[in-house]
């Protein structure tokens, strides 16, 4: 049977950079993808959006990872030509009752690391976008938009150029503890068996499942995954703003906002859509509730403005009641299985966060 150090588990943005950070190491890595091409899950289907990290519980993973990643990943795209831009964000109050959460926000996110906030009133808003009709906003300069796949294949050229290798249509299908780390099996066309010293398990939605699959690992340790589905709409027209506008967050997302990508066009999403099962047709129904919401704050648009677009998936481990959980990077000190380290509920921001994430599952593989 063949060895080699490293299976990193799903080539996503998270495994890609995973996989980097460890063959820029000095270690021996392969990349198990089970579809035919990288990044064709929750990684191609977001707002590809770089976040500030306002949002996220103050020395949680979220938050560190988040605004270290972003920092990160802005000095890898000025350095590897990743197409970026960093138009900035509105966080906006559609009414003087959300203001508080405004300022919360800020709190929470100076407490993060992100001292370049700015809150205003009404009519300082409308000075950076007049078509907004909102109470009061908080500026994010740090806020940016990034070309998800170009920034996957600037991490995946990096990984091979330090000796790491990708294999496409390699569906991981269990795994052992063995003598000086694991066994893994893979299935599809050419199923094999390949030993490992360190199994890094970054295959997003399918973490839980593939954790599940891993031999001596406690199931109790496994969390549940809950299928929260973001709905997009494309602008059909040009949008008159030049800043990302978010309301306020809701339950399961950070509400339905306007995203432009780096041509300038806008998009709207995601919703919030609890599903049981992966599916990514876009309900045109789910536009008028999408509509009542952009509303509060761009009275303007209108019903034809909007066209079905795309979806994703989020890999959320808490249901719709639930607090949203922290990251978790899961090593051999919480589960007791040498060698293995689990990603699971590797939401928003994990694309923001990816170079950072990557750096933790180095750390936790030591």
């Amino acid at each position: 049977m063949d060895q080699v150090d490293c299976i990193v588990i799903g080539a996503g943005v998270v495994g890609l950079a995973t996989a980097r950070a460890l063959a820029l190491a000095g270690r021996e890595v392969v990349v198990l993808e089970a579809a035919q091409a990288i990044g064709t899950g929750t990684s191609s289907r977001n707002s590809e959006v770089i976040h500030a990290g306002i949002y996220y519980e103050p020395g949680s993973l979220k938050a560190q990872l988040c605004v270290r990643g972003r920092d990160a990943l802005y000095g890898f795209c000025a350095s590897h030509g990743v197409p970026h831009a960093r138009p900035g964000k509105l966080i906006v109050a559609a009414s003087a009752q959300e203001v508080a959460y405004l300022e919360k926000l800020a709190a929470t996110g100076a407490a993060n690391g992100v001292d370049d906030l700015q809150l205003m009133d009404g009519t300082a808003a409308r000075r950076l976008e007049p078509a907004l009709q909102v109470h009061a906003a908080l500026l994010s300069p740090s806020t940016g938009i990034v070309d998800s796949h170009g920034l996957m294949l600037a991490l995946l050229g990096d990984m091979e150029a330090a000796g790491g290798m990708l294999a496409v249509s390699a569906p991981f299908a269990a795994a052992e503890p063995a003598a000086g780390g694991l066994i893994v099996r893979t299935g599809g066309a050419g199923a094999m068996a390949l030993g490992c010293r360190l199994l890094v398990n970054a295959a997003g939605l399918d973490a839980p499942a593939v954790a599940g699959a891993i031999a001596g690992l406690p199931p109790q340790l496994v969390p549940e995954q809950k299928l929260a589905k973001g709905n997009y709409f494309t602008c059909t027209r040009k949008v008159p703003f030049r800043h990302l506008i978010y309301p306020v967050p809701e339950a399961g997302g950070l509400g339905t906002h306007l995203t432009l990508d780096l041509a300038g066009q806008g998009r709207f999403g995601p919703d919030v859509e609890w599903v049981s099962a992966r599916r990514y047709e876009v309900d045109p129904a789910r536009k008028a509730s999408m509509m009542a919401s952009i509303r509060r704050y761009w009275p303007d648009v209108a019903e034809a403005d909007l066209a079905p677009g795309y979806s994703g998936i989020r890999p959320k481990i808490a249901g719709r009641d639930g607090k949203a959980p922290d990251f978790v990077i899961q090593g051999p000190a919480a589960h007791g299985v040498p060698g293995l380290v689990n990603l699971f509920g590797i939401e928003s921001p994990g694309l923001t966060s990816c170079l950072a994430i990557a750096e933790k599952v180095v750390e936790a593989a030591e």
